[in-house]
């Protein structure tokens, strides 16, 4: 790759299972990994080679992309306050860090499946032909994903099908901006070659990697995205993301597991036994590779949740919106929060709460002792002085995300976690998801009988009130509620304002997307008795007169052109045509490009 003219070169390790591969990357949508330390003749030589030739694609690719997934979508969807940033404004532009590393990450998993592909196909040793499409067709549906990701977060966007060709050719300067439309074709049709080559077994408690219904999900999420990409609902594209959905559903050997909040547990019995998640990240804490290993509650979780001393989550949050949908207010004394929603507390983290999967050596994590019982936490708030307030000012935290401390992750993978560094799989495509993919689709096409049914399906397993009538909002609503915090609803924005750009804007300025003030007094003194010892709950009357909603970071300037994200700088420098400006091009994918194989 010496003679291609691209800035910025970096070089990471990924992991194989017990192979490890060392690749090296550009930070641009050529990058593919380095093919000099590992070839087709020392590896891909049996069926266990190979099926490990494609486990790192579950996580080492992906892990630059966290920051603008948790936190920059979940922030300008409303889910999440950080201030008045730019993720909150909408108005990030292509020197954002996050965005470039997002980009450069999803552009790095394309190139990492084409390379993984190309090497299994050119393989000469004893592996069976099922290993290898099975390999190949997991390597083309993450190649999907990522291609889906980027054509919601940047609309218009190169297909670069097979990144050895473009850069033997050398066109990598020449690329354009391909219509979205003809780019969402692209993935509708990796993800059928990648169906035709999955194992289409149901779904027996043993999985973790993707198979035949994974895939066929995340293609009736694509149809339900492209229905309206032309600006207003397609029939055919909305009846396909309903069947491939209901397919999924009844014959995947899949279920919902039973307590919301042990989809986000770190014990696989928990979420492997039921096949509710289809597509994960799955991290591996073990391997001492900094690329495989989570970072994820570094970023969301409060000062001193583990032991490791790198957590900085206090000061991001679940929004004030996302705790007004869900019926809650931090205002509110936490003994007489409303209970109606099992996903609020396995979501948003409130002062009164507790949790008995976190902190299990000490009886469970209970956050009103966390922040002012030195007794219980030594290093907690109070002894950390003025420097923390307790929580965010949106008044909560995340709770999705968080794995707790290194003897919970021990008591449950019986592997050591680390600084930045666990193995809590991350879910990107749940079962849930496609309950509610099939109850919209169903609506759209006229059968508000089915879209009632499987609304409630996802409501009664998380204890809510079941609906007697369902409308286009309460799925809208309920798409919010269940999926919140992980990185989809910014994209249910994205994908109606293909045709409903007005309707969204709305809702978006109509958010409380702002901050409370005079919370953390409040909180302190409920809970401190008059001499600065810890009392618990009722140690003073709750008296919420001083705090106030703070509406200074509301939405007031909300354009269309903010649903697409800029390309970064340094790539439209590389390459003009894929500037704001540039104009793209129609591709009739199906002839320009195939999956011979």
């Amino acid at each position: 790759m010496e003679d291609i003219k691209m800035k910025n070169i970096i070089k990471y390790i990924v992991a194989a299972a017990l192979t490890v591969l060392v690749c090296a990357s550009c930070e641009k949508f050529l990058d593919r990994p380095a093919e000099d330390s590992y070839t087709t003749a020392n590896y891909y030589q049996n069926d266990t080679q190979v099926e490990q030739s494609v486990n790192y694609l579950y996580n080492s690719p992906w892990l630059d992309i966290i920051r603008f997934y948790i936190y920059g979508s979940e922030t300008m969807c409303g889910n999440v306050y950080q201030g008045a940033s730019a993720y909150s404004t909408l108005t990030v532009n292509g020197t954002d860090t996050d965005l470039k590393n997002m980009a450069y990450s999803l552009w790095a998993v394309n190139a990492h499946c084409n390379t993984v592909i190309n090497n299994i196909l050119a393989s000469t040793g004893t592996a069976s032909q099922a290993t290898k499409n099975k390999a190949i067709g997991e390597a083309l549906s993450w190649k999907a994903m990522a291609y889906f990701m980027l054509v919601r977060t940047f609309g218009d966007i190169p297909i670069i099908h097979d990144n050895t060709e473009v850069i033997k050719e050398a066109t990598y300067n020449q690329q354009n901006k391909v219509f979205k439309a003809d780019v969402y074709e692209y993935i509708i049709m990796t993800l059928e070659k990648a169906m035709e080559l999955l194992p289409k077994d149901p779904y027996i408690g043993k999985y973790n990697r993707i198979d035949y219904y994974a895939a066929e999900g995340l293609l009736a999420k694509v149809y339900l995205a492209k229905a309206g990409v032309t600006g207003s609902l397609n029939n055919d594209d909305l009846a396909k993301a309903r069947d491939y959905a209901k397919d999924v559903i009844d014959n995947s050997g899949r279920s919902l597991t039973p307590n919301y909040s042990d989809v986000f547990r770190l014990s696989p019995s928990l979420f492997q036994a039921t096949g509710e998640n289809l597509f994960s990240w799955l991290w591996t804490a073990s391997s001492g590779i900094w690329t495989a290993q989570s970072y994820i509650q570094s970023d969301v979780g409060p000062l001193g949740i583990d032991e490791f001393g790198a957590t900085w989550g206090d000061w991001k949050g679940p929004s004030v919106d996302l705790q007004d949908l869900f019926g809650v207010s931090a205002d509110m004394e936490p003994s007489l929060r409303p209970n109606n929603d099992d996903r609020r507390q396995a979501t948003i983290m409130m002062f009164g709460d507790f949790y008995p999967q976190y902190w299990q050596d000490k009886g469970g994590f209970d956050m009103y002792r966390f922040y002012f019982d030195d007794t219980y936490y030594p290093t907690g708030l109070e002894a950390n002085g003025s420097n923390h307030q307790w929580c965010c000012q949106s008044g909560a935290i995340y709770a999705k995300h968080l794995y707790g401390c290194g003897t919970d992750h021990q008591a449950a993978l019986g592997i050591n976690a680390d600084r930045m560094c666990n193995q809590l799989p991350t879910h990107i495509l749940r079962l849930s998801d496609i309950y509610l993919i099939y109850a919209e689709a169903s609506l759209l096409t006229g059968n508000s009988t089915a879209a009632l049914e499987y609304v409630n399906k996802v409501r009664a397993r998380a204890n809510a009130k079941l609906l007697d009538s369902v409308e286009i909002g309460d799925i809208w609503k309920e798409r919010r509620l269940e999926l919140a915090l992980e990185g989809d609803n910014w994209y249910d924005y994205v994908r109606r304002s293909y045709y409903d750009a007005d309707g969204c804007i709305a809702e978006l300025k109509a958010q409380r997307r702002s901050h409370w003030d005079g919370i953390s007094s409040v909180y302190k003194d409920y809970v401190v008795a008059d001499n600065g010892d810890y009392a618990g709950p009722g140690a003073h009357t709750w008296d919420a007169s001083t705090i106030s909603y703070n509406n200074s970071d509301d939405l007031t300037d909300v354009k269309a052109s903010m649903f697409t994200m800029p390309f970064p700088v340094e790539d439209v420098v590389m390459n003009p045509s894929v500037g704001s400006t540039a104009e793209a091009v129609h591709v009739d994918v199906r002839n320009t490009f195939s999956y011979d194989f």
